[in-house]
């Protein structure tokens, strides 16, 4: 097995089908197979495993094993407690539901037969003695897992992290990280409850038939909105309205807040003013304004206009303040030293003029006419050689903003690179102010709740 399976009597485990099929079957010290599959039945919330498919090699018949049947299920393998083999020598029955091959590869429609997923895996739960399955994996991670790469979606993810805190003290890091970032939320985990599956169609088989969701109007409420977000970013954009009417303010308000910037901006054009100033009025001023940041502008003082009048006061000061220019907070009190100046020199100097300077975290190097030619971290200087000279130990790709980049446009940028501070620079290089982390992300707007 490809991993360790509890005994029955355990209280409750997850795992998943790609994890159990496959699995050698014993019978006694005898081997008579292994597990091809389970037969399922629905149970609306879940379905339960009613027996084991057994596949046996020699063309022997195969068996079906009910699960009262499986004494217990180990990392070495699928222990039976049978009396006689040939009283379970039998295929499935018609009509029977198998797990893998019924289930797996299917396309996941939505409720008009859309298609918006692949099931790659299934969720199971050994729970009470019985046999559960609770959901379907529709990630990448799940389709890694099932071919055996599991370990090297446990990496990305572990790697992630790891270059993340280390990039913390070296910048040049950050891009790599970033990649690694993005790579790691591709291959996440994300499994859809059994429950917002609509009963398994009697006409399913291993060519035909699909999954369908269930995401009918009595459901609506018990999904989170992070889920719900998902689902409704897959629709088009007629079945996301009508889906999106159907929710009560409170729920449509946190679902609004987690969908994706460019669906937001459809949906809310496409509902009255008067609806969408309810639901911000439910949100806190920063969602809020992170919502009509996505609108055009005509549309967002229309909105505001309709809003309670403490939330429109809030709310109006966050988006003004959002399209004000990050030069403005800009300070030159940097430490700035030319290229040919060695590491020692730097570090010596260093100790002298700091003292007073708003940026301190990062030496700026530029040659005389202030054009910037790179950026060194101070950590990267503690750790370099002492004679090196500055242009061999910085970092030459800058990250910098423009002289008409935003406050928002600066955050986007705080919170997508992680640097403490950023230069903003015109067309010929010039560097024309550093911009503080701490000044613009401790502003009371949108970036902050």
């Amino acid at each position: 097995m490809n991993s360790s399976i509890p005994l029955r009597d355990e209280p409750e485990h997850v795992h998943f089908l790609s994890e159990i099929v496959g699995t050698k079957v014993f019978w006694g010290d005898r081997k008579i197979g292994k597990l091809a599959d389970f037969v399922i039945v629905d149970k609306d919330k879940v379905a339960e495993v009613t027996h084991f498919y057994i596949a046996r090699p020699f063309g022997d018949p195969s068996l079906l094993i009910p699960w009262e049947k499986i004494e217990s299920i180990t990392y070495k393998g699928i222990q039976v407690d049978i009396e006689d083999m040939k009283n379970y020598e039998t295929n499935p029955p018609e009509g029977a539901i198998l797990l893998k091959d019924y289930i797996l590869d299917k396309k996941v429609l939505d409720i008009e037969g859309r298609e918006v997923e692949v099931v790659y895996d299934v969720r199971m739960v050994l729970r009470n003695k019985k046999f559960y399955i609770s959901g379907v994996d529709l990630s990448r991670y799940g389709f890694l897992r099932r071919i055996g790469l599991k370990g090297f979606a446990n990496f990305v993810h572990s790697l992630a992290f790891s270059i993340g805190a280390r990039s913390l003290y070296s910048e040049h890091m950050k891009g790599f990280a970033n990649f690694l970032y993005g790579l790691a939320n591709k291959v996440k985990d994300r499994t859809l409850p059994w429950t917002y599956i609509q009963p398994l169609p009697e006409q399913i088989s291993s060519f035909k038939g699909d999954v369908k969701l269930k995401v009918l109007k009595e459901k609506l409420a018990d999904m989170p909105p992070v889920d719900l977000a998902d689902i409704l970013e897959e629709l088009d954009h007629d079945q996301r309205v009508t889906l999106f009417d159907q929710l009560d303010m409170e729920h449509a308000s946190d679902t609004l807040e987690e969908i994706d910037p460019n669906v937001q901006r459809a949906l809310v054009s496409s509902m009255k003013k008067e609806k969408v100033a309810q639901l911000i009025n439910d949100m806190t001023p920063g969602q809020a304004a992170d919502i009509l940041s996505a609108l055009p502008l005509s549309e967002a003082h229309a909105i505001l206009k309709l809003l309670d009048k403490e939330q429109f006061e809030k709310v109006s000061s966050i988006v003004e303040k959002q399209d004000e220019k990050a030069l403005n907070y800009a300070t030159m009190d940097i430490l700035k030293f030319r290229p040919e100046t060695t590491t020692a020199a730097a570090l010596d100097e260093y100790q002298k003029i700091a003292k007073g300077k708003n940026v301190i975290m990062y030496l700026y190097v530029v040659d005389s006419d202030d054009r910037i030619l790179g950026i060194i971290d101070l950590t990267q200087l503690l750790l370099a050689q002492d004679n090196t000279p500055l242009k061999d130990v910085m970092i030459d790709q800058i990250i910098a903003l423009k002289p008409d980049s935003t406050l928002k446009e600066a955050s986007a940028m705080f919170i997508r690179y992680g640097f403490r501070a950023l230069p903003i620079i015109d067309e010929d290089r010039k560097i024309l102010g550093v911009v503080p982390y701490r000044d613009v992300m401790n502003l009371k707007h949108r970036f902050v709740d």
